[in-house]
């Protein structure tokens, strides 16, 4: 969470025309709520229901798209079925260190509750880490690469045809 998952999807959409689709979004969408009311009206097993069913209208209903996921989607049970898994790897310094610094840095923090204590964010990152490494199939260091580096590298690795370029 906080790594920059919707900013990288959203710019290699518009770099290679690939359409995005936000998980936390969708299930922001179906339910009439953001993510933090959601935790907070129904809580977290709930939440996690919402993905499952995200994860699985997804897999019957949608091919060729990239598919940004909130921080705890892998835990769905069939993520694997849904495409290849790109991991965007930062350690939990950076990811602070980049919502804390961010122009809307309020609102960023803000829209993660799980985020809201930082000794239990990094619990969870820590949690999370090995987990997700497990399930990538592409691991993309975002601490060291530009964001079109970044959008390059996961193309190349997924075989996304570059962009034609019109030069004449």
């Amino acid at each position: 969470m906080g790594v920059g998952k919707g900013t990288t999807a959203r710019a290699f959409s518009q770099k290679y025309g690939i359409y995005n689709i936000d998980t936390d979004d969708l299930i922001e969408s179906k339910e009439n709520k953001e993510v933090k009311r959601i935790f907070e009206k129904h809580g977290e097993a709930y939440f996690r229901e919402q993905e499952q069913a995200t994860a699985n209208w997804i897999e019957t209903s949608i091919k060729g798209s990239f598919i940004s996921c909130g921080g705890g989607f892998y835990k769905v049970n069939n993520l694997k079925k849904l495409g290849t898994v790109v991991l965007l790897d930062a350690s939990f310094e950076w990811i602070h260190n980049r919502l804390k610094t961010a122009k809307n840095a309020k609102n960023k923090l803000a829209k993660r509750p799980l985020f809201a204590q930082e000794s239990e964010a990094k619990k969870l990152y820590k949690e999370r880490e090995k987990a997700y490494k497990k399930l990538a199939d592409i691991v993309v260091d975002v601490e060291n690469l530009s964001l079109d580096e970044q959008l390059d590298f996961i193309a190349k690795a997924c075989g996304v045809q570059l962009p034609c370029s019109d030069e004449r």
